[in-house]
Order: C-alpha cells, then sequence, then structure tokens
C-alpha cells in the first residue's frame, strides 16, 4: 500500500516538474561534474613521487598563493601539461554536447534553449580567457602553462623550477587583467 502511494506521488511530481526540467537539470549536474573531476585531476593535492603540491611556498598574502615543487624530468613535465590541456578540452566538449543537445532537441522549451545557450556562451568565454592567460604567461618566458578559472578563482600551473616574486607579479596582473580575478584568489603551481 505504502508503494503504491508513493509510486502515486513520484509520477505525479515528475508531471509537474516536467521533461525539460529534467533535463536542464541534468545537464547543469553533468557540467559541475565534469568541472569538479577536471579541478580534481588538474589540481590534485600528492602527485606521483608523494610531494605535497599544495604545501605553501611562503609567498602568500596580496600577491596570491604559490605552492613547490620538485624537479621533473622534461619528457614527464611535456606529457603532464599536454594530458591536462586534453583532459579538459575532453570534458568541455562533452558538455558542450549536452548542452547542445537540449538546444536542438524540438521538445526543449525556449527558456531551456536559452539557458542551454548562455552557458556555451560562458563556457566558450571561460575557454578563450584561459587561452589568452596561458599565451601571455608563456609569451613572458615560461616553458608550459595551464590556466584553469572556476568562477572567482583561477589556478595557474607554470613549468619552472622556482619563481620569484616579480614572476608571480607578472602572473597574477595577467590573470587580473584578461580574468578579472583578484590575486588572492590566484593559486600559482609550480611543476
Amino acid at each position: 500500500m505504502k508503494f503504491e502511494n508513493f509510486k502515486e506521488k513520484f509520477m505525479s511530481f515528475c508531471k509537474r516538474v516536467g521533461k525539460r526540467n529534467f533535463i536542464i537539470a541534468g545537464a547543469v549536474v553533468l557540467i559541475a561534474t565534469a568541472v569538479v573531476v577536471n579541478f580534481a585531476v588538474f589540481a590534485s593535492s600528492k602527485d606521483d613521487d608523494g610531494f605535497d603540491y599544495n604545501q605553501s611556498a611562503g609567498m602568500n598574502g596580496d600577491i596570491g598563493e604559490t605552492t613547490a615543487s620538485t624537479t621533473t624530468p622534461a619528457a614527464d613535465v611535456d606529457s603532464y601539461f599536454s594530458s591536462v590541456q586534453i583532459n579538459r578540452q575532453r570534458t568541455r566538449d562533452e558538455a558542450i554536447e549536452v548542452l547542445q543537445s537540449v538546444v536542438d532537441n524540438q521538445s526543449s522549451t525556449e527558456t531551456a534553449k536559452n539557458e542551454a545557450l548562455a552557458e556555451i556562451n560562458k563556457l566558450a568565454t571561460v575557454m578563450e580567457t584561459e587561452a589568452n592567460i596561458e599565451t601571455l604567461i608563456i609569451a613572458k618566458g615560461f616553458e608550459e602553462c595551464v590556466a584553469v578559472i572556476s568562477g572567482e578563482s583561477a589556478s595557474i600551473v607554470v613549468s619552472s623550477d622556482g619563481l620569484i616574486p616579480a614572476q608571480i607579479s607578472q602572473i597574477n596582473e595577467i590573470v587580473y587583467q584578461q580574468a578579472g580575478i583578484l590575486p588572492v584568489n590566484i593559486t600559482i603551481i609550480e611543476r
């Protein structure tokens, strides 16, 4: 008896919410999950060698946070940066594909389509900003760089054997100029 009552209430709830809202909620959950997984892979606190890369290097405060690194062979560094960029692009492509399916679905309402288009636009803007940051940081003399923007914070991974305060300031300035993110919300990780 209780199961029949629950089933009836659940079916009533589903009819009130509607198919399009379930699609939108699913797309939002998928995008959020993709961003979290990407960030977890990108900024994991421990590397294969067991060194804690999120440990502060003593340069906090107004110029942002930096983390220490150990020296790794050049091939490992190159493959690290390449794999992070490929994983990030794959995750975003999947998210855009889901959003595009909402836009292309004829049964989606105009509101759902507009929300999906707004999310696609937002992702495209973030991707362009990250690419600009990476290009400008590499232009400052760093061999490799990956930028990840998540809301009002940014994580920047650079190939370096030791950052000096002037380099940290350059990175913070580039991120602030391109994304408007304050230096206190920028994490710089040396790889």
